[in-house]
């Protein structure tokens, strides 16, 4: 008899100890399915996002210099092709981490179920246990036998129900901790793919920005401000708007030439008055000639 309550004790604590177990995995699975699966809404809501900013750069580009248009259109290409990445990201999740963590609702309902057919089989144990002893204290040995049989009938009946437990237990532990794993491995190498392929794509991204050239854009938007007749214009005022120095040297070089213009006009004055002398003397020669040929 005192055989038959050790075993049954030993039992209790069993049933006790996987019931907590059950329900260990059925609180800490359910945080973690729950945290998971806000977490992919995140990485979801954070591509939408993306998206929008996507559409922004390249409206913006458009309005842009050469350059800048080229270079932000060609990092806005590379930032959406990440976002493909990022959608599979989002769906390699939901599949590999978030549903088998969902899963586990419906095997703790199942685990739950076997628990209570072990907790039912050994009350009914309980019971008989009880109903013996109540039995042997009015000590009638017909009754006495058959509380007996009806005893070992329960007893046999927890006994098989809770090696059943046992068996069922324990592969939900294998399993469970095999699932851990599988889980936690899955989301590290589903990470690990997005960022490997995110900084490859922000590389390309960054080295289309450096390439930008901001002197020719610089060129380009200051062309735009003037007309096009400025340039020629502007030599004009250019010319015009010599230093001191410039213009010191322009005037010597003018009044070099004014002297040189009016020594060549006194030359050629000179020139002219000898020659007119000249002209006076045969005059005045040819004269006095015929005046002596009169006489």
């Amino acid at each position: 008899m005192m055989l038959l309550g050790r075993g049954l004790d030993a039992r209790d604590n069993q049933t006790r100890q996987i019931q907590d177990a059950v329900s260990n995995v059925e609180k800490h699975f359910g945080e973690l399915c729950q945290i998971f699966a806000g977490y992919v809404r995140k990485t979801a809501r954070l591509r939408d996002k993306a998206d929008l900013l996507v559409n922004e750069i390249y409206a913006y580009a458009a309005t842009e210099t050469p350059n800048l248009k080229v270079g932000l259109k060609n990092f806005a290409d590379e930032f959406s092709r990440l976002q493909d990445y990022r959608q599979a990201e989002v769906d390699r999740l939901e599949a590999k981490v978030v549903e088998p963590l969902k899963s586990y609702g419906t095997i703790v309902k199942l685990k739950r179920d076997d628990l209570k057919a072990t907790l039912t089989a050994k009350n009914r144990e309980a019971k008989q246990l009880s109903q013996l002893e109540k039995t042997r204290q009015r000590n009638p040995s017909d009754r006495h036998i058959i509380a007996e049989s009806e005893l070992q009938r329960a007893s046999l009946d927890a006994t098989r129900t809770t090696r059943q437990l046992e068996e069922t237990i324990d592969n939900f532990e294998k399993q469970k901790i095999k699932d851990i794993k599988n889980i936690f491995s899955e989301f590290i190498t589903i990470e690990m793919l997005f960022h490997g392929k995110a900084l490859e794509i922000y590389t390309a991204a960054y080295q289309n920005i450096q390439n930008i050239d901001e002197n020719e854009d610089l060129e380009v938007f200051r062309s735009s401000l003037y007309p096009p007749d400025y340039q020629s214009r502007l030599d004009i005022v250019r010319a015009n708007s010599k230093s001191p120095l410039q213009r010191t040297g322009s005037l010597k070089s003018s009044l070099r030439t004014v002297q040189q213009i009016s020594n060549s006009m006194l030359r050629k004055d000179e020139e002219e008055e000898e020659e007119e002398d000249e002209d006076e003397e045969e005059e005045e020669e040819e004269e006095l000639d015929a005046t002596k040929e009169v006489r």
